[in-house]
């Protein structure tokens, strides 16, 4: 038996729930597309039997947004169908499921912080097929659905790195889209929260992101503040970059059911921000 088992631990959030777990003493156990295709139903409930886990925190996912558009039954059959498969092999082992889901699942056009109570109507198919892992996520008899966004960390690509890199390689200007407006949200924070909400026992949906907001135009603004750099950020439209997947328009996330639940928010946007700038990045 295992405290805890997370799917996708190479990613970044799977990095840092094992390691943060692992600092606090828990026993963990981490399985890749190397060691697990979740899309397997017998491989997911012959090692959730052998491992017999507390809690199963599923990371795995196909987050490549336009290549969801592309080909939605890959996406639904990983963000969706293999859901389906872990809540089966957890109900079989009495274990907690937590789901990681999206901004992505509300149409993005709202003027106010959605509330988990608030209507779906993802516009896009990694919308839909993370959507459609929630409703299944709730098969499991015990199961946490965490909604999140705008995820960055260490050990993996971001758009955080992605600015980083371009200003280390001598970038004088930069366009950024500034009409997309969400919560910016460090994994390590993010991992914090979950592992607090596990041991607060809360269930249904939760949502989880940095405190604050922004456009991904302000938060290249405030990369190359905290850099130090000299370049300049000029703000462009979503139109004038056009991607096969819709991208919402405004996906800010209320907090307020996850401060209820472990006693506080998370730490705002630019805290965090600045605390992972500081950080290794390779680490």
């Amino acid at each position: 038996m295992v405290d805890l088992l997370v799917t996708g631990v190479y990613g970044q959030l799977g990095r840092a729930l094992e390691r943060l777990a692992r600092q606090r003493g828990l026993t963990v156990a981490g399985h890749d597309l190397d060691t697990l295709d979740i899309c397997d139903r017998s491989a997911v409930a012959e090692l959730v039997g052998r491992l017999e886990p507390k809690t199963l925190i599923n990371c795995a996912a196909f987050t490549a947004v336009d290549a969801c558009e592309a080909d939605e039954a890959t996406a639904i059959a990983v963000n969706g169908t293999a859901v389906g498969h872990l809540a089966a092999a957890c109900n079989a082992a009495g274990a907690l499921l937590v789901q990681l889901s999206t901004d992505y699942v509300f149409a993005g056009d709202g003027a106010r912080p959605y509330t988990e109570s608030d209507p779906v109507a993802p516009a896009s198919a990694y919308g839909r097929s993370k959507l459609e892992g929630e409703r299944l996520a709730r098969t499991a008899d015990r199961n946490l659905i965490v909604r999140t966004a705008w995820l960055y960390g260490h050990g993996g690509a971001s758009f955080v790195e992605a600015i980083r890199r371009q200003i280390d390689d001598g970038a004088s200007s930069l366009r950024v889209v500034a009409d997309q407006v969400g919560c910016p949200t460090f994994c390590d924070d993010l991992a914090g929260s979950i592992l607090g909400l596990v041991d607060a026992e809360a269930g249904g949906i939760v949502h989880a992101v940095n405190s604050g907001s922004t456009s991904w135009h302000g938060l290249a603004v405030e990369i190359a503040r905290r850099l130090g750099a000299e370049v300049e950020v000029h703000a462009v439209a979503t139109a004038d970059y056009p991607r096969p997947a819709r991208r919402p328009a405004y996906s800010v996330l209320d907090t307020s059911r996850l401060a209820g639940l472990i006693g506080r928010h998370l730490p705002p946007w630019q805290e965090a921000l600045a605390r992972y700038l500081e950080g290794p990045c390779d680490s």
